[in-house]
C-alpha cells in the first residue's frame, strides 16, 4: 500500500464500527486526505468505487449502526469508544496464539529489553515493573539518543534473544530505527502497536495490534495497556519459576513492610 492507503486503511480499522457507515467525503475527513484518494483506495482494493466497498464491508462483517449517544458529552463518548476498543480486542485475542508466542519469546529472553519512547513510555515501564517480578533481568529502554542502539547493543552481549517494543502515535522515527537495529543485531522483535498498519509493521517480527482512542485531545490507551498484562500473564506461563519468584516477592515485601495493609 502507499502511505496515503496505508492512512485510510488504519483509520478503518480504528473505527471498524462506524466504517460500513461512513460515507467517502467523512472517512476522508477522518483520515485526513482527499475524498479521491478514498475512491483510488477502494478500487486497488478490487472495488468498483466505494459504495460497493462499503456494501461489503457490511456483508461481511454485520455491524449495528452504533446507538444513539447524541446525549453523551465528549468524556462519555471517550469511554465509550474504549469500551468498543476492548471488545475488539477481546475479539483478537479469541486466537491466543500470537500471544502465548509472544510470551514464551519473551520469557526465554535472558536479558529482556523493554523499549518504549514517548508515547509509549508509560506502558512499556508497567510491563518491565511487573515484568521483574517474575523474569530475572528486565531492562526498560525509554530515553531516546545515540545510547539507545549502545543499550541494545548491551543486551545481545549480554544474551537477549527478543526485544519486546510498545509502540504508539505519534510513532517517533527513533523507534522505527531501533526496531531496525535490534533486528540487525539478532534480535526477534514483538511489538504491541496501535494497529497492524502502524508504521513499526514492517520492522516487527511478531506484532500484537491494540486499538487507542483518539476521541480527546491526547490518545487514550487501555486496550495497549491491557494487552501489556495479558503479555506478562503469557510469559508467567512460559517461566516455570513465574510462581516461586512471587511468592519470594510477596514473602520479603512483608517482612519489609512495603506496602500499606
Amino acid at each position: 500500500m502507499t502511505p496515503t492507503q496505508r492512512r485510510i486503511a488504519h483509520c478503518m480499522v480504528r473505527r471498524a464500527a462506524d466504517a460500513p457507515f461512513l460515507s467517502s467525503v467523512e472517512l476522508a475527513e477522518l483520515a485526513g486526505v482527499s475524498q479521491p484518494s478514498v475512491t483510488r483506495f477502494a478500487v486497488a482494493l478490487g472495488f468498483d468505487g466505494y459504495p460497493a466497498l462499503r456494501r461489503h464491508l457490511r456483508e461481511v462483517a454485520p455491524t449495528d449502526k452504533p446507538g444513539d449517544t447524541g446525549s453523551y458529552n465528549e468524556y462519555q463518548q471517550a469511554v465509550q469508544a474504549e469500551i468498543d476498543n476492548l471488545r475488539r480486542l477481546a475479539a483478537v485475542l479469541a486466537d491466543p496464539s500470537p500471544v502465548s508466542e509472544a510470551g514464551r519469546l519473551l520469557a526465554a529472553s535472558r536479558p529482556l529489553p523493554v523499549l518504549g519512547l514517548r508515547a509509549a513510555t508509560a506502558q512499556a515501564a508497567g510491563f518491565s515493573y511487573f515484568a521483574r517480578k517474575v523474569h530475572p533481568d528486565v531492562r526498560l529502554l525509554d530515553e531516546g539518543g545515540t545510547m539507545l542502539a549502545d543499550r541494545i547493543d548491551a543486551a545481545v552481549r549480554a544474551g537477549a534473544s527478543a526485544l519486546l517494543c510498545f509502540a504508539l502515535p505519534r510513532h517517533p522515527r527513533e523507534v522505527v530505527d531501533a526496531l531496525d537495529y535490534a533486528r540487525t543485531a539478532g534480535l526477534t522483535v514483538v511489538t504491541v502497536a496501535d494497529s497492524a498498519f502502524a508504521p513499526v509493521a514492517h520492522h516487527t517480527d511478531l506484532l500484537l495490534p491494540a486499538p487507542v482512542g483518539t476521541g480527546l485531545a491526547f490518545d487514550t490507551a487501555c486496550a495497549p495497556m491491557l494487552l501489556g498484562r495479558v503479555l506478562l500473564e503469557a510469559m508467567c506461563d512460559a517461566l516455570p519459576d513465574a510462581q516461586a519468584r512471587l511468592e519470594e516477592f510477596d514473602a520479603g515485601a512483608a517482612a519489609r513492610g512495603l506496602f500499606v495493609e
